[in-house]
């Protein structure tokens, strides 16, 4: 260990005693200042103008593609490479190394206190980044200290990495600048190696190993695992041995044979290892983020561990002449791999297969009308020629309709879950997200295990809101429709509708839904219904304004009554009778998510809702989920056309102005369990158009998942919600980063040049 360590301090002492090394470390001081200062003078500035951080700035500042370490991981091969280069070279182009040959020090002593050096040059590196990440604790609130460990050893392992494989390099070549361009090159096969022979299962297993890009990705998220460790430790072993092994060949006479064995060795085990170390129910897994971001939740964990150590099997089925192919191609393993890593970290016996085909299910037959004269198998085959594809790679469609039947699915990619003989589909989406969340798989695994999934019913029969239909006024985005991710179909509950007329109400539904009727129910119908409100069944009543007649007589039961009039809300962007009431710290509590909706003051359109006015002292408990604004809102009392002229607050006529509530929540004890009913003045807010008015501010989507939630006694769905982050505010003014700027950008690169110049200068003086 002396010798190494002798051989790695003269090795420090020639770097530092020549300008390439300061230059280098004051570059990179440079680069992590420009980007630091950017991303904090970007927050800065954002916060003066006002504007409400929301994510994680450590995060976007450090560990993003455009942060810190981000930046620098990129940007590494830059510098490596020149400071690796004549680590051996300048040895065999000097003479020198012959000195070391017939010295009485081993050839892995050599490599090794070279690389030693590099070690330490590399934490040297390291310790630059992290003057920035101890600034952020100054700039920024509560940063994240497991999530910035954790990339910072991402960071001095890929330096490790690369010191490796510019001291093989080195090894390879006399001269200098050679050795760097090696370097350079080696370093992009080992980037782009990851991409090639995906369609070949065993090889792009191997060259998915061997590939580095990527390999930082989970700890710069905060997830440390045994397998990343271990490569980068296998990919230090391989090009360290490739070196000794190199050196050894000058100084020995050995046959051929015994050389390449020797290569090959190195290369052999260093695949065996890696591949042991990827074998799932081998690997390690540590989170240490503050809020374990990268753990499925305990609800979910639960799930899993039902399942036992049983297969899931999980196939996709990807169509040719469908959407999301690239989801299900042979080049989209090890995605769907990554994707599915935080299951199998906890089931290990998850396996994946992709199966592809064309048809034209559900897609109207279009894809034949520009097509005359052809057949669906060479218009197909064309298709897959465009890819680059062939039509042998995919089923027919009457191949694939004897083995599953997915004529109720959408026509893109969609997953088959099975398990002990039992199956269910899980979907991606069309949004920006695609992919099923924690949510969605849950709901699936769920249904699975045969769990009993809460029933939702929907009355019909008196022109109630539809959930079959996709108009806008109608409820198939919020119930049923398959390429939704938040229909309550794929958020774990099952819907259908019933007709109290002709049907009775089954028992152990979770809640019964009566939505905007048209008109009175029969006598038969109020009957039924109202043996099922008797009996403390779940419920959610929805009118409109105009509808009071209809509803008031049953709601006059619980205390409540839906008021004469709509509400007017001024806007200058939206027309006045669409109210956007705030949630209440009632409705927050509904579900996780409301939470945070409710102190990021997220409001829930209701075009055309009316106030619902009750008295506390009947049976049930009621407290009101969404309230107006009174600056901006009251009630009309009289009808009002919107597109005509402005509409004006007149208190002689029966207006009111006050905070009203549209939905409120009522709750009793019956039978031993807690009823549980919502009423709102607003059918509006389930209905597909609504769902469809997105924006940062409305919270439409997670108000009406939070009261079926709610309803159901919270079995569902199983939120994938996480603590919002801490680290949302900067202290620092953008005057203030000014300060900082010349400091890290000029005085600290200033005292290296000072250090450095002084140092060379004495050295040479010597």
């Amino acid at each position: 260990m002396k010798t190494i360590f002798r051989i790695a301090k003269t090795e420090l002492k020639t770097l530092f005693y020549s300008p390439i090394a300061w230059f280098l470390i004051i570059i990179f001081l440079v680069q992590c200042g420009i980007t630091y200062i950017k991303g904090l003078d970007s927050f800065s500035r954002m916060q003066e103008d006002g504007f409400k951080i929301q994510f994680s700035i450590i995060s976007e500042l450090f560990l993003g593609p455009n942060g810190v370490l981000g930046t620098v991981m990129k940007n590494l091969y830059l510098y490596l490479p020149l400071l690796t280069m004549g680590l051996i070279s300048r040895e065999t182009s000097s003479g020198t190394i012959r000195l070391l040959y017939s010295s009485p020090i081993h050839v892995r002593d050599i490599v090794l206190g070279k690389f030693f050096s590099m070690m330490i040059m590399s934490l040297l590196l390291t310790g630059i980044v992290g003057i920035f990440i101890v600034s952020s604790y100054f700039t920024v609130q509560s940063p994240d200290t497991g999530m910035l460990l954790s990339g910072m050893l991402g960071l001095y392992l890929l330096l490790c990495a690369y010191s490796s494989i510019g001291l093989f390099m080195s090894c390879l070549t006399t001269y200098q600048i050679v050795a760097a361009v090696c370097t350079f090159v080696t370093i992009g096969i080992l980037y782009s190696i990851g991409g090639l022979w995906e369609g070949v299962p065993f090889v792009r297993d191997l060259t998915f190993f061997l590939s580095v890009s990527g390999r930082t990705n989970k700890m710069l998220s905060g997830l440390i695992t045994t397998d990343d460790l271990v490569y980068f430790a296998v990919i230090v072993y391989l090009f360290l041995g490739l070196s000794i092994y190199k050196l050894k060949a000058g100084m020995e006479s050995r046959s051929s044979l015994v050389k390449v064995g020797r290569y090959a060795f190195i290369v052999i085990s260093t695949l065996a290892i890696g591949t042991i170390s990827s074998i799932p129910s081998l690997i390690a897994y540590f989170d240490v983020t503050e809020n374990k971001t990268n753990t499925i939740n305990t609800a979910t964990q639960q799930i899993i561990k039902e399942l036992g150590d049983e297969p899931l099997e999980v196939t996709g089925y990807a169509n040719l002449l469908g959407n999301y192919l690239d989801d299900g191609n042979p080049e989209a393993y090890h995605r769907n791999i990554k994707a599915w890593e935080p299951y199998r970290r906890f089931k290990n016996s998850i396996i994946l297969k992709n199966v592809m085909y064309y048809d034209t299910l559900n897609q109207g037959r279009d894809i034949m009308k520009g097509n005359t004269g052809k057949t669906l198998a060479q218009v197909a085959e064309k298709i897959a020629g465009t890819r680059d594809m062939t039509l042998d790679q995919f089923k027919s469609p009457a191949q694939i309709r004897k083995i599953i039947d997915l004529s109720k699915e959408p026509n893109w990619y969609t997953m088959q879950l099975k398990y002990k003989g039992r199956a269910t589909f899980l979907r991606v989406f069309p949004d920006n997200m695609h992919w099923p969340s924690e949510t969605e798989i849950s709901a699936a695994l769920k249904r699975l295990l045969k769990a009993k999934m809460p029933k939702v019913l929907f009355i019909n029969g008196d022109l109630e809101r539809d959930i079959n239909k996709i108009g806008d006024r109608e409820y198939r985005g919020l119930t049923n429709l398959k390429s939704f991710r938040n229909s309550l179909l794929n958020q774990g509950f099952d819907v259908d509708t019933l007709s109290l007329t002709t049907g009775d109400i089954p028992t152990g539904i979770a809640a019964l839904v009566l939505a905007d009727p048209k008109t009175a129910l029969t006598p038969v119908a109020l009957s039924k219904l109202q043996q099922y409100i008797d009996k403390g069944g779940n419920l959610l009543i929805s009118g409109e304004p105009g509808k009071q007649d209809l509803l008031n007589p049953m709601l006059k039961q619980f205390g409540i009554q839906l008021m004469d009039g709509a509400i007017v809300q001024q806007s200058k962007e939206l027309q006045p009778e669409l109210a956007t009431p705030f949630l209440t710290a009632t409705a927050a509590a509904l579900f996780p998510p409301l939470m945070h909706a409710h102190h990021d003051s997220a409001v829930v359109s209701m075009p055309m809702a009316t106030a619902i006015a009750y008295n506390t002292t009947g049976a049930y408990t009621i407290k009101p989920l969404l309230m107006t604004n009174p600056k901006v809102s009251w009630l009309k009392k009289d009808r009002f056309v919107s597109d005509s002229a402005a509409v004006k607050f007149e208190a002689q006529k029966g207006d009111q102005r006050k905070a009203f509530p549209l939905a409120v929540s009522l709750t009793r004890k019956i039978n031993g369990k807690e009823q549980r009913i919502v009423v709102s003045g607003d059918a509006d807010f389930m209905a597909n158009a609504e769902l469809k008015r997105f924006n940062m501010r409305t919270a439409n989507f997670t108000f009406n998942t939070g009261i079926f939630s709610w309803l159901s006694y919270g079995q569902f769905p199983i939120s994938s919600f996480r603590p919002p982050a801490k680290d949302i505010r900067v202290f620092v003014t953008k005057e203030q980063v000014k300060v900082l700027k010349i400091g890290f950008l000029w005085v600290f690169p200033a005292i290296l040049l000072a250090c450095g110049s002084i140092l060379l200068i004495r050295r040479k003086r010597k």
